[in-house]
């Protein structure tokens, strides 16, 4: 469903990233691991319109009415609209709006707005926490909570795809738990989701496949499975010592 191939990004001489290539299907999760600072961010950057690729890039969604079109240099609105989402590092919610205000401003895209109460009803069946607490304030909620509220927003918008930077950054771990149990759920409604995540125990006991990014380039790649099995996957990313798969 998501098809980016040739992708490199610069921030003025420093190269971000070089020549890559990846693919997620619906309904599937596609997780990326790498160091801090080896591009994961600006991967998922570039693809939602935020930061531009270089030339020879190709980033391209195979369904909806924007199928087969070229979507690098498009503005991140559109890219919105050709059905790709992103939930940024940090979550961008807006703290001083309500929890339904925050959700849907996420229906805005004309893509969402004809099924705004359908989906809204959707969303907040995949996290009843926030059906208790439409009319509270998002700042004074819970990492988790705000959390929830940045992807249930990113849902609100109908998306074929999810991009998700880090989403269990600084959550405990009962809500760690949580948090990937409703990503499963997601990928089951027939979502394509990327996952860029510091958890990558937890990230490939729930992901299809994986690719391994560094210094800006696709190192590695290989199922869940394989990549947990893995011996220099298991000492960079998952610990000394034998993993269970």
């Amino acid at each position: 469903m998501l098809e980016i191939s040739g992708v490199s990004a610069f921030y003025g001489k420093h190269r971000a990233l070089d020549d890559v290539s990846l693919n997620v299907a619906r309904g599937e999760i596609v997780v990326i691991l790498g160091a801090n600072g080896a591009g994961k961010t600006t991967l998922l950057n570039v693809i939602g319109g935020l930061v531009p690729a270089a030339s020879g890039a190709r980033i391209a969604i195979t369904e909806g009415n924007m199928a087969g079109r070229d979507l690098s240099g498009v503005p991140a609105h559109n890219i919105v609209e050709a059905g790709i989402a992103l939930v940024p590092e940090g979550r961008g919610i807006f703290g001083e709006l309500t929890v339904r205000e925050n959700l849907l401003l996420g229906a805005y895209p004309a893509r969402a707005r004809a099924k705004e109460a359908a989906t809204l009803d959707r969303v907040l069946g995949l996290f009843p926490r926030l059906r208790e607490r439409l009319k509270q304030t998002v700042r004074t909620m819970s990492g988790g909570e705000q959390q929830m509220v940045a992807i249930g927003r990113a849902l609100m918008s109908s998306p074929d795809i999810l991009l998700l930077d880090e989403p269990s950054l600084g959550l405990s771990p009962i809500m760690c738990g949580e948090l990937f149990h409703n990503l499963a759920s997601i990928r089951g409604a027939g979502l394509g989701i990327l996952l860029v995540e510091q958890n990558a125990r937890q990230s490939l006991a729930i992901a299809d496949r994986g690719y391994i990014i560094a210094t800006g380039r696709i190192v590695g790649s290989g199922t869940a499975g394989a990549l947990k099995t893995d011996p220099a996957v298991q000492r960079a990313y998952l610990g000394a010592g034998d993993v269970k798969a």
